[in-house]
């Protein structure tokens, strides 16, 4: 049933030409005959350099790309709401691009899918309006750290978790999240900044972590994160569930406000971007 869909859309596609060019998506103008479609993403990134393109190097956004490219016969480039680092996992990451296709979502979805490596699937995929910026208009980012506590490792949860074989204090790491809570600098949990970031403030909404038998899960939810903020986190909240930090230390390395303060990060492994949060549905927008 894919390949009957997939050789249909390649039809329509030949003959209405090329789609969108390949610098960035949302820079260019509107154009009568070019839709904006919005895809959710979910990867396992345990073989991939992260997510954005990078040169002779396995890329989330290379695989897509080459999979649209494959099913459209047009080169299309993407843009991400966040860009995961190398060996970092999605369940919910946000993509948009511009196409002249007349394929339908469902032929997205399904198209897409027969074409990409079974570590990466497409979820889902909507119609947007053309001012729809997956990036900017996204309100709120939410990710999850899985952190397995247990005396021996497990070969289920190997390549997704992070294992601490010494035993947490959940109610401790708590007292640490919760003085993350509210707006803060927190340039103490970035590993670095390059040129692009000119603010190191972000607001967290929620912070937390949570038991499940051997698992503990730590989640937060903010408007955007800075580059390993995540994973330099987790890794001080483990000293302190570990009692090698208290929860005044924590909070004494976030109001430093220095550069990497807060590291050694914690693995890449355990990390998953799960949900990115817009004020409207995708099908409303421009409405």
């Amino acid at each position: 049933m894919a390949s009957i869909s997939i050789t249909t859309g390649l039809e329509k596609v030949s003959r209405e030409g090329i789609g969108s060019p390949a610098g960035d998506p949302e820079s260019v103008s509107s154009v009568s005959n070019i839709t904006k479609m919005v895809l959710v993403v979910e990867y396992n990134g345990s073989r991939y350099c992260g997510f954005q393109l990078q040169t002779e190097l396995p890329t989330i956004q290379g695989e897509i790309e080459r999979a649209l490219k494959r099913l459209t016969g047009d080169r299309i480039r993407l843009l991400a709401a966040s860009r995961t680092d190398s060996g970092v996992h999605a369940r919910g990451q946000v993509v948009s691009f511009r196409t002249r296709s007349t394929l339908t979502p469902e032929t997205f979805v399904n198209g897409l899918n027969y074409y990409l490596p079974r570590d990466i699937a497409i979820k889902e995929a909507y119609k947007a309006g053309d001012s729809f910026n997956v990036r900017s208009h996204a309100v709120s980012r939410e990710y999850e750290y899985y952190i397995l506590n247990s005396p021996t490792r497990s070969p289920v949860w190997d390549g997704f978790c992070h294992l601490v074989t010494g035993e947490l204090d959940i109610e401790a790491m708590n007292r640490a999240c919760q003085t993350l809570i509210g707006e803060h600098d927190l340039a103490s949990f970035a590993s670095n900044l390059g040129v692009e970031i000119k603010r190191t403030r972000r607001r967290v909404y929620h912070a937390g972590v949570t038991r499940d038998g051997e698992m503990n899960i730590f989640s937060i939810t903010a408007n955007s994160f800075l580059p390993h903020q995540v994973r330099n986190t987790v890794g001080a909240l483990i000293r302190v569930g570990l009692g090698r930090m208290t929860p005044g230390e924590f909070y004494s390395i976030m109001e430093a406000e220095k550069i990497g303060l807060a590291g050694p990060a914690a693995p890449a492994c355990g990390l998953y971007l799960t949900k990115v949060n817009y004020k409207k549905p995708f099908e409303e927008e421009d409405k």
